[in-house]
């Protein structure tokens, strides 16, 4: 939001410091600025300048000569835009002026024609976008400070900064001026004015037009749907849930033209382009109050009538911008007897508008409900001010005061007469929401505490009104422009902080109770893999979840880009692309994972593609940094079935009946493709897959084929891998806390034959199973295969570790444990003790 300095200090009389030490008390209230920006930077040597006569250039089709008043006489100026023309005013950057950019002007040939100066466009002066070629100044002859000559500066006003306002979408009072000023103000919302109109206004809407009593000066005729008709036009309401109330005056007479030098100056400031008196106030009522507003044709109105309904099928509106539009029937319209004229809170229509030739108009000011306009505006693809505000929320109680400070402006700036009482269709609000708010509960949520005189006055200030019932409970009356985001006590509480200052918070923390929420098993577990896999000097990845063709199943409906139109099916293509981008800026080592949602289309015609969450890694270089020591070694197949056994061991099963991989240790196996097979992408004979406690694949792994990789010659293996994890994981068992052991235990190591095929792990997990409850560790401590050891077998010698709590073991119970183990390795999986 451009918020103007300037404007700021008319709105709050009693508003101090500097535009840098508002910005810095704007972000201490949660609202950053992101940029601050001195408009007449740059542009002391620029001044007005009226073209008296263009001509042809002799020996350019596209460029023009011509004759400009700069004030101090008549010089020839060559100029390629394609909007000069005599009699018009431009900024003129005459011979030793500097542009904001750097450059600058001197005297020059352009095609054999002297040019002595420049005449400058929004873009070359810094001052917005701009569009048809030079900034055109639309100045009032009749001001007797328009003249050739005159400062830039000071004829746009221009000496003024403007503040970039970061304002978050659920606080839609602050895309306003006024919004901004009610922060700052030192007296609050009280302490506001309205900025008096240079020339004096004519106070349109006062005496007789507004009546008396009326809230803002307007009086409250019409009924539920349905407005007066004295004025010539009526106002009806088809549908007031999405439209609760709609205000028109009609005011003819007026004359269309430039805005004055000070409504320009207040749009520029903010970066707003001047378009006309007329249009040119209902934007300056828009960023002053933020409340749109539109100016109709009075003549451009058939059948004397505005009906505010949904679209019909078939219909459509050429919008402002000049683009034809096709509405449907969920689109509210602004429309008279037969036709729409206007979408709703969006953008009004050309066959309306105001133009040189109108002489009546009616001003329109509504409420509109957020979400009906936030779904127009999407499905359009049309964003505009208003719409911005109108799908946030605008004030309800504040559509009188913008249309009586709209009728001010307009007939102050073009003339004319209020004609007839304002047509008023819908219901005001009959009162303002209050919320209760309990003294007690502000400490217990702040950590400090507040009485009843604080939170009045830090709350005061901002329209709230506080009532006190007894010595702990206020309730609190809700100003309409805060009623979309204060609707709870937690939320009168934030603002409590807010206004206090976070900064002025005491440092110590203070008790609290920890929540009793558990996250969801699947979040922990992926907190506990990224955890695991950082602390193995891997690095998150986060890659996009669109794909090419070929590596996904899913097609999008509107692809931002052509060449990405899939949802991805796996993680590990776009790990792979990042480690071709990583080694062709030669980092060599590279060690990437990533945890992310693929997608796979459903067999069901209609149905919605599935979603799971996937682990992948990608692995190339050494295995560890390098170091003066030696070299660790290259990655290979065993650190890859290292690192997926160890993340196996941190997924638990699936609650909800699915599957997930497990270590080996928990007797299931990383285990080598049946017949030394492949699986795409992976090189065939280095591949495994992995496999849950069910015997369910669950993920594959291996050496990335190097035909699928754009990779130097030096590069070496690439290993990959990808994992399901579970939809639902069981929640991981709490741990228990147990006293250190106070009596030795006992170790026994036995040397086993093992069948080649059979997987180590499985015998660790036997052997755990059935030691008894006095077995607490098994571990491998040596593999021998060769001499003494027959062929198809293979030595393994494994570690059993006993100890009973509180005592010391026997003998007796160290070698009945034993006896159960043996017995089981050589019953049930044919391992047998070696020399036995």
């Amino acid at each position: 939001m451009n918020i103007s300095y300037r404007w700021l200090q008319s709105l709050a009389p009693d508003l101090e410091g500097t535009p840098d030490a508002l910005a810095e008390r704007l972000t201490a209230l949660g609202f950053p600025v992101e940029d601050i920006q001195r408009l007449s930077e740059g542009l002391d040597g620029i001044v007005v300048a009226k073209v008296t006569e263009v001509r042809p250039h002799p020996n350019a089709d596209r460029l023009r000569v011509c004759q400009v008043d700069g004030g101090a006489g008549i010089v020839q100026v060559v100029c390629g835009a394609p909007n000069v023309e005599a009699g018009a005013w431009y900024p003129l950057a005459p011979v030793g002026a500097t542009l904001p950019g750097g450059m600058q002007i001197r005297k020059a040939k352009l095609r054999g024609e002297v040019s002595e100066g420049m005449l400058c466009s929004e873009i070359e002066l810094g001052l917005g976008r701009g569009k048809d070629g030079l900034m055109e100044l639309r100045l009032d002859p009749a001001d007797p400070s328009v003249q050739p000559g005159a400062p830039l500066v000071g004829t746009l006003g221009l000496d003024d900064v403007r503040l970039d306002v970061e304002v978050t979408s659920n606080r839609p009072d602050l895309l306003s001026h006024r919004g901004i000023a009610r922060e700052l103000a030192k007296g609050g919302d009280a302490s506001l004015v309205e900025p008096p109109v240079p020339g004096g206004a004519s106070q349109a809407l006062e005496g007789g037009q507004a009546g008396e009593g009326a809230e803002g000066g307007l009086p409250a005729e019409a009924g539920p749907a349905a407005g007066g008709g004295e004025p010539g036009v009526a106002v009806r309401i088809e549908d007031l849930e999405r439209c609760p109330r709609y205000l028109g005056l009609v005011i003819r007479g007026i004359r269309v033209g430039p805005s004055p030098a000070w409504l320009q100056a207040r749009l520029r400031a903010v970066g707003a382009r001047p378009i006309n008196n007329v249009v040119d106030v209902t934007n300056y009522v828009l960023l002053e109050t933020g409340q749109p507003l539109h100016a109709f044709d009075l003549a451009r109105i058939g059948g004397g009538e505005i009906v505010v309904r949904r679209a019909r099928d078939g219909e459509t509106l050429r919008t402002l911008d000049g683009v034809e539009r096709k509405l449907t029937p969920d689109m509210l319209a602004i429309c008279d007897a037969d036709t729409p004229l206007a979408v709703a809170g969006v953008m009004g229509g050309e066959a309306s508008e105001v133009s040189a030739g109108t002489t009546d108009i009616l001003l329109e000011c509504a409420l509109f409900a957020p979400g009906p306009i936030r779904a127009t505006r999407k499905a359009l693809g049309l964003s505009t001010d208003a719409s911005y505000r109108f799908e946030r929320g605008v004030d309800p109680d504040g559509l009188e005061r913008a249309l009586r400070r709209c009728a001010d402006l307009v007939v102050a700036t073009a003339g004319g007469t209020p004609e007839g009482p304002v047509l008023d269709a819908g219901a005001a609000r009959s009162d303002r929401p209050r919320v209760p708010l309990r003294i007690p509960r502000i400490a217990r949520l702040l950590g400090i505490p507040f009485d009843a005189d604080q939170v009045r006055g830090l709350l005061t200030p901002l329209g709230f009104g506080v009532e006190q019932h007894d010595a702990e409970m206020l309730e609190v009356e809700v100003p309409g422009w805060r009623s979309w985001d204060v609707t709870r006590e937690v939320d009168l509480i934030e603002e409590i902080a807010r206004r206090h200052g976070y900064d002025r918070f005491p440092d110590a923390l203070a008790p609290y109770r920890p929540g009793t929420v558990p996250d969801h098993p699947l979040f922990a577990l992926e907190d506990g893999l990224r955890s695991f896999l950082s602390g193995r000097g891997l690095l998150e990845a986060q890659t996009p979840a669109f794909a090419p063709r070929g590596e996904g199943e899913v097609a999008v409906m509107n692809p931002v880009s052509a060449e990405e139109g899939w949802l991805r099916s796996a993680l590990v293509p776009a790990l792979l692309r990042r480690v071709e981008y990583n080694l062709a800026r030669g980092n060599r080592d590279v060690r990437l994972f990533e945890l992310g949602t693929v997608f796979r289309s459903s067999a069901e015609a209609g149905a919605l593609p599935s979603e799971r969450t996937h682990l992948a890694l990608v692995l190339h270089g050494s295995r560890a940094p390098g170091h003066w020591t030696g070299d660790a070694g290259a990655v290979d197949a065993w650190e890859l079935k290292g690192l997926t056994e160890a993340i196996g061991g941190l997924v638990p099963g699936d609650a909800a009946g699915g599957t997930a991989a497990h270590a080996t240790a928990n007797g299931h196996a990383v285990r080598p493709l049946a017949g030394g097979g492949s699986a795409p992408g992976f090189v065939a004979g280095e591949v495994f897959e992995v496999v849950d406690a069910t015997g369910a694949v669950v993920g594959t792994g291996g050496r990335v084929d190097p035909a699928r990789l754009d990779l130097p010659p030096w590069a070496g293996a690439v290993w990959g891998l990808e994992i399901t994890l579970p939809v639902e994981p069981a929640p991981r068992p709490i741990p228990r806390v147990r006293s250190l052991p106070t009596h030795p235990g006992v170790e026994r190591d036995l040397a086993l034959l093992v069948p080649d095929p059979l997987p180590a792990a499985k015998v660790v997990a036997l052997a755990r199973s059935n030691g008894g409850s006095l077995l607490r560790g098994v571990e491998i401590f040596d593999v021998y295969m060769g001499k003494g050891v027959e062929p198809g077998m293979r030595s393994i010698a494994i570690r059993l570790r006993f100890r009973a709590d509180g005592r010391s073991l026997t003998d007796t119970e160290v070698d009945g444990a034993m006896e159960q183990v043996t017995r089981a390795l050589r019953e049930e999986i044919g391992v047998r003790i070696r020399g036995g």
